[in-house]
């Protein structure tokens, strides 16, 4: 059906080989919180100057959101011109603030008066618990890091290769008891469609096999590893030490952007965000929990049409955007670095796996 990127063993841990912005027009910016005791970020997509059509769906139980509402179908705004994902709970939805400031100098955004330089900027915004993993809680992201991720996506030189691993949004994040982080995947579809996605990888659920020490999210794939027994029963050892040291299980979300350069209506690019979770059930489990905030976004740029004679076109697309999502989420996973500080251990897939 599509063209797999080159997201198996041979990719590099901290640049994509294949990601979000294959989808022409798409920037991926980061930024991390300052500071010795922190471990936190944020990562913006900007979109093309006049925005992309979007659309959004929430299946976990503890999302933490802002301008979800305006992404209905059934409401005003017909275009958004980025996307948020941040760490620091609630707190870091603050870092939409400054997106939406650089947005506004840029006359980018809603307009609301009959001078060109009144907009309104909408800036949905999802963000993943983080709070205190780097062991200062109160270091998490605000408007100006907000502003900081803008700037580097802006910065970027198109179709630039994204950065992933514990970068951005990803800086803090935890899946189950491994380091998680950012991770971006693609595919052309038959029809030269383009869909992507990228994800932030920070669950109460595991990827990671517990019988095995395999990737939930590689197997059926020609990238799925089955460690040797005798390294599974080590890392299991180390899992057990660390348990003990960090205590309760850590909170919680993953988070995705799945974009296309298909023309989406907005119904449609609904309809892709809510089938591209399939992506993370895959990949995570369990999922979709109450202490979850699983949310994904769906962007579509609108430059390739889908064949209006086939009313079932777009089921390439959504089957493409699960697919990815899962992609993503394995290459987080391996792509992270591992983490033993003031705010819990949490290893690496690669640390205790190696380079599968």
């Amino acid at each position: 059906m599509g063209v797999d990127d080159s997201s198996g063993p041979g990719s590099a841990p901290g640049t994509s080989s294949g990601g979000l912005t294959d989808v022409a027009g798409l920037r991926v910016g980061h930024a991390q919180v300052q500071g010795e005791r922190a471990l936190s970020g944020t990562t913006v997509v900007l979109a093309p100057v006049g925005g992309v059509v979007a659309a959004v769906d929430v299946r976990g139980g503890g999302p933490g959101t802002r301008e979800t509402d305006a992404l209905d179908p059934r409401n005003l705004v017909q275009r958004i011109e980025a996307v948020v994902l941040t760490g620091g709970s609630a707190f870091g939805l603050e870092s939409a603030a400054g997106v939406m400031a650089w947005l506004e100098e840029q006359g980018r955004g809603v307009r609301v008066g009959p001078d060109p330089s009144q907009v309104v900027p909408v800036v949905p915004a999802a963000c993943v618990f983080d709070l205190g993993r780097g062991g200062d809680w109160r270091a998490r992201p605000d408007a100006a890091t907000g502003r900081a991720a803008v700037e580097a996506a802006a910065a970027s030189a198109e179709g630039a290769p994204v950065m992933e691993g514990a970068v951005g949004a990803g800086t803090g994040a935890v899946i189950g008891q491994f380091k998680g982080g950012v991770g971006t995947a693609s595919c052309v579809l038959e029809t030269g469609i383009t869909v992507a996605a990228l994800v932030v990888a920070n669950a109460v659920g595991s990827a990671v096999d517990p019988r095995t020490g395999a990737l939930y999210g590689a197997y059926g794939t020609e990238h799925a590893v089955n460690p040797a027994p005798a390294v599974h029963a080590a890392a299991q050892l180390r899992l057990a030490e660390v348990r003990d040291k960090n205590g309760p299980a850590p909170l919680n979300t993953t988070l995705a952007v799945v974009a296309t350069d298909a023309d989406l209506s907005r119904a449609q690019a609904h309809k892709l965000a809510g089938t591209s979770h399939d992506g993370i059930a895959r990949a995570v489990r369990p999922v979709h929990l109450l202490n979850d905030g699983d949310t994904v976004f769906a962007l579509a740029t609108g430059a390739k049409a889908l064949d209006k004679d086939d009313p079932l076109a777009l089921n390439d697309v959504l089957v493409a955007g699960a697919d990815t999502v899962t992609r993503a989420i394995v290459k987080a996973v391996r792509a992270a670095d591992g983490v033993d500080g003031p705010g819990g251990c949490f290893p690496s897939y690669r640390e205790l796996y190696g380079a599968d």
